[in-house]
């Protein structure tokens, strides 16, 4: 990801037309422009004529001649004395008709800019002047004295708020009377959805005019037609769309073309958030109609997608995106933007050491403190302010400036964008002591300075390096040693530009700054940005500096108002808060990846591997990475039809050559005819009670009678529903991978068996049951050999680890047991200790452990995700991120992050440190979970996803990315259960079509 912000700023430099909009004042307007002669020195033997152009703007006149020799002239109307038609008063009277064309205009004060093209502060001259100018066409004369004479009364108001009111009307007046130009439609097919009055963002300055949005582009015309008649951006090309605050109030819109530059293609201000509002909802409509349409034609996917601080962090946390590139996309979702000075990106500190020859990233006094704002580095500063802070009357702030502002954004780019700075500061540089003449200066006045406390741009982790060198030969004035205002001076470990930005980039992304990084975004984005955790962490600002820190719609006073307005914009604004949890730290990796970018004196004593060698863990890893890129490639190898119902689990003995598999066992009818049946249950909609036929507990049938309901074309009102239930097929069978035969069938229970898994060593299958038991079943003697009668409910799912059973239950508990199973039948049963019960609210419906088995999670009815310690019995985080029963959950390999799947269709991803949802991703289609025991399963790696849908497909998810990668066909009906080798290469997949299919991975 490349920065062009400095190449955005920087534009105006290189433009071949010297003026810009930067020659205005702040919050000025550029109405219209005249082609006109400069006459200097009138009715004298001097008399010349000078070509250009006179711009009208809302506070000032500028004429820009066409000799780049010439400089440009900047009148403030605030100055002007007088303003009329040359000779239609006094002395000059008898020159009327030989310049009808003329425009006097008699002042105090005169601005000289840019002469010969060169960017420097600007020349002032003071004293009673007259200049005249000559339009082309005389019948403008009058319409363009009246306009200045409304201009200069506005500027000659007392109060800022009547000024700023009265150039408003005028402004609103002119875009009332003007309306896009619809013959600059690209095709005449092209349908109009929306036209609304905008303003273009660009730093500094806004450019106001008409927007208009059609079935295919987006357009704005500037009122004044520059810098080109119109702006236009193809629906088509469009991959992001921000709504963004601007001046605190939501009224802007940011749109790209692109992936990931965070320079957009324009930044448009709205005057009414509903007009900001429509035309997102006609783009982003657009948007996700042409992303429908690619996906239903399998054609090249148009990823247009909602980009959200979750599924970033995901990614984050992976590695598939750098420190770098991570901080960019937070800026960006939090309103931070290049075309805004004042929100401009912002990025930390990151090395406190600017002294030494060499840049050692290996010692952690290297690096700043990454938990503490700039303002709390220095202990005796921090104590100074904090003493001011206990005295300070309510609304208290720690800090007088911010970390982040217009001036300090220039103050590191004025070598490579000086017009913005001398736009900024009215055509002057800063003293030359105050400029940015060294890095380590500028660290040690914001270590120590009273007033000081600004973080970095972007830039000083990009690769541009133009913004430390002087390239463009400015001259930014002389210091008082004498020195002139050079190029920065880097630190002593620095031999370059390239190579203090590369060595920069090289800490941000060091393991230290990895491991502390969330810190910081505590700080910035995060919850420690605002409440009593700022005031804690000494991060607190002042509060027009915060969203939601003021409402200017609610100040009535117009001077006021514009004083507010005018302070947000110059002050700074603290980023849109992004999380209010902690944010969880980055996963850094077991062993150095291969293509890891090396750090300049790195040390490699943390590797658990010698060089050159290579650990079987190592290697096993490197296999399953490789099987799991591969994943898309599964094909069917062969298949089986074993049960006569739906499959719900399946367990294989460690050489892969038995399989065994559970089945739901039952089948619900409504009841259509009177025939003779093994078991038949009413159930009545007028009490809780169940009716039993048979040996069966219909409250065990519950979930299959409400699927039924609602295939029984009966009034609701109806007393009584009948069910045929038809027990089919409850059975536990051993499939012979080798002779590709059913070898075994047994049955435990009349009830559905929601599960099964082997005990290590293979001698022992064990199956959880609806009939509220779990069942020891012996291979080598072929006979059940214990029975553990362990809940009030059906057993849902179970887990082994190290001699222990985890048991979860619709007796809304998991339990914990301890014990070995009887070895041989006959000989005394084991006795199996209850070491934990873990409550919970509701029905439990699945669960699973960590790879280390000291951590579990549970997911219930109700949509919650329950992370519990297993070491003390005790919850960790309980997060509701399911809107119905959740299905599947699973640790990922690194047990950093649990993923869950709920009928509501969601794939949610979870971060077990913090308890932060961090992803959710969105099936395109329903998924049913009323058969909890067999729902959306699914296997994961930590980055991918394998699941099985309801179609029957195997679907392949870029969880990082966001989006389904591949649709591998294979189950006629719902794909209910799923099995992984430990190589990653087999899968093993049971459905309702009553099959098991095999899967190989071909690489």
């Amino acid at each position: 990801m490349q920065i062009q912000a400095t190449r955005a700023l920087s534009a105006a430099v290189h433009m071949s037309l010297r003026f810009s909009l930067l020659l205005l004042n702040l919050e000025e307007y550029y109405f219209e422009q005249h082609t006109a002669n400069h006459i200097q020195h009138k009715g004298s033997q001097n008399e010349r004529k000078i070509r250009g152009s006179l711009k009208i703007c809302s506070k000032s006149v500028i004429f820009e001649p066409d000799a780049i020799s010439q400089p440009i002239i900047k009148i403030p109307l605030r100055d002007c004395i007088k303003i009329g038609k040359h000779g239609e008063n006094g002395a000059n009277r008898h020159f009327a008709k030989a310049i009808s064309r003329g425009i006097s205009l008699i002042f105090s004060q005169v601005y000289f800019i840019k002469e010969h093209n060169i960017v420097a502060p600007y020349k002032i001259e003071r004293g009673t002047m007259e200049y005249v100018f000559e339009l082309d066409v005389s019948g403008k004369v009058e319409d363009v004295v009246e306009t200045l004479l409304q201009l200069h009364r506005a500027s000659c108001l007392d109060k800022l708020g009547d000024q700023t009111a009265m150039i408003t009307a005028i402004l609103q007046s002119r875009l009332a009377r003007t309306s896009f130009d619809k013959n600059r439609f690209q095709s005449v097919s092209e349908k109009l959805h929306m036209e609304c009055k905008a303003e273009m963002v660009t730093p500094l300055v806004t450019n106001p005019g008409h927007a208009c949005i059609t079935d295919t582009t987006l357009y704005f015309q500037p009122l004044n037609g520059y810098p080109k008649p119109m702006v236009q951006i193809t629906l088509h090309d469009v991959r992001r769309i921000y709504k963004r605050r601007h001046g605190l109030m939501p009224l802007g819109l940011e749109v790209f073309c692109t992936e990931d530059d965070l320079c957009s293609d324009v930044y448009l201000k709205f005057y009414e958030r509903q007009d900001r509002d429509d035309l997102y909802f006609y783009i982003a409509t657009y948007l996700g109609l042409v992303l429908t349409l690619h996906y239903m034609c399998s054609c090249e996917e148009h990823h247009v997608a909602e980009r959200t601080a979750e599924g970033y962090t995901l990614q984050w946390q992976r590695g598939l995106l750098s420190n770098y590139q991570y901080l960019l996309h937070l800026n960006t979702l939090a309103d931070r933007s290049c075309n805004d000075l004042s929100q401009y990106p912002v990025f930390p500190w990151i090395v406190s050491d600017y002294s030494s020859s060499e840049l050692d990233l290996s010692n952690p006094g290297t690096f700043r403190d990454l938990s503490k704002p700039v303002g709390a580095l220095n202990k005796e500063r921090l104590e100074r302010l904090l003493t001011r802070y206990q005295e300070m009357p309510e609304p208290k702030f720690m800090y007088g400036s911010h970390y982040s502002s217009p001036g300090y954004v220039l103050f590191y780019l004025v070598r490579i964008a000086p017009e913005y700075m001398l736009c900024l500061q009215n055509g002057r540089f800063d003293n030359a002591d105050r400029m940015f003449n060294s890095i380590a200066e500028t660290w040690k006045n914001c270590l120590d300075g009273a007033t000081d406390f600004k973080e970095l741009i972007p830039e000083f982790y990009g690769d541009d390096v133009s913004f430390l060198v002087n390239s463009l030969k400015l001259d930014l004035g002389k210091r008082q040693g004498g020195q002139m205002v050079d190029d920065v001076e880097l630190p002593p470990w620095a031999r370059s530009p390239e190579d203090f930005l590369q060595k920069s980039r090289d800490a941000l992304e060091s393991d230290y700054v990895s491991e502390h990084l969330h810190e910081w975004i505590d700080l910035v984005f995060g919850y420690k940005q605002k409440g009593r955790d700022a005031v804690g962490a000494h991060n607190v600002f002042h509060p027009l500096t915060y969203e939601g820190g003021v409402d200017l719609n609610s100040i009535e006073d117009p001077d006021e108002k514009v004083a507010m307005l005018t302070q947000i914009l110059e002050f700074g604004q603290t980023p849109k808060q992004l999380f209010v949890t902690p944010h969880p730290r980055r996963i850094t990796p077991k062993f150095k990846r291969l293509f890891q970018p090396s750090s300049y004196n790195a040390s490699t004593a943390d590797s658990p591997v010698s060089p050159g060698e290579e650990s079987f863990e190592d290697l096993t890893e490197e296999s399953r990475t490789l099987a799991w890129s591969n994943i898309t490639r599964l094909q069917l190898h062969e298949q089986h039809k074993i049960h006569k119902e739906a499959v719900t689990g399946i367990a294989v003995s460690r050489s892969g050559s038995s399989v065994f598999t559970t089945s739901q066992g039952l089948s619900v009818k409504p009841l259509l005819a009177a025939t003779a049946l093994p078991f038949l249950a009413v159930y009545t909609n007028s009490t809780d009670r169940s009716v039993l036929v048979g040996d069966m507990a219909l409250g065990h049938l519950a979930c299959y009678l409400c699927v039924c309901w609602s295939s029984v074309r009966v009034r609701k009102s109806f007393l009584y529903v009948c069910f045929v239930i038809i027990k089919l097929d409850s059975t536990l069978k051993m499939f012979s991978k080798e002779s590709k035969m059913l070898q075994r069938s047994i049955s435990f229970s009349n009830m559905a068996l929601s599960s099964c898994l082997l005990l290590p060593g293979d001698a022992t299958v064990v199956s959880s049951s609806w009939d509220n038991n779990v069942y020891f079943y012996s291979i080598a003697f072929g006979r059940r050999q214990d029975t553990l009668m362990g809940h009030d409910d059906a057993v849902s799912k179970i887990c082994w680890h190290d001699n222990r059973l985890y048991s979860a239950s619709w007796d809304s508990t998991v339990k914990v047991w301890s014990g070995v199973p009887a070895e041989m039948p006959g000989s005394r049963r084991h006795q199996f200790d209850l070491l934990a019960e873990l409550e919970h609210d509701v029905s439990v419906d699945t669960i699973s452990l960590s790879a280390a088995s000291t951590l579990l999670v549970s997911g219930t009815k109700e949509g919650t995700v329950t992370i519990w310690d297993l070491t003390a019995a005790t919850i960790l985080h309980q997060i509701p991120c399911h809107s119905g029963t959740v299905c599947d959950t699973a640790f990922s390999p690194d047990s950093r992050h649990v993923l869950s799947a709920g009928e509501d269709g969601c794939l949610n991803v979870v971060d077990v440190q913090t308890g932060t949802l961090i992803s959710s991703l969105t099936s395109d289609e329903p998924q049913r979970c009323t058969f909890s025991s067999y729902s959306w399963c699914f296997l994961w790696d930590g980055n991918s996803v394998l699941s099985g849908s309801q179609s029957g497909e195997l679907l392949v998810w870029d969880l990082l990315g966001g989006k389904i990668r591949e649709r591998i066909q294979g189950h006629t009906g719902a794909v209910t259960c799923m099995w992984m080798n430990e190589q990653c290469s087999r899968v093993i997949t049971g459905g309702e079509d009553r099959q098991i299919m095999f899967w190989k991975l071909q690489c």
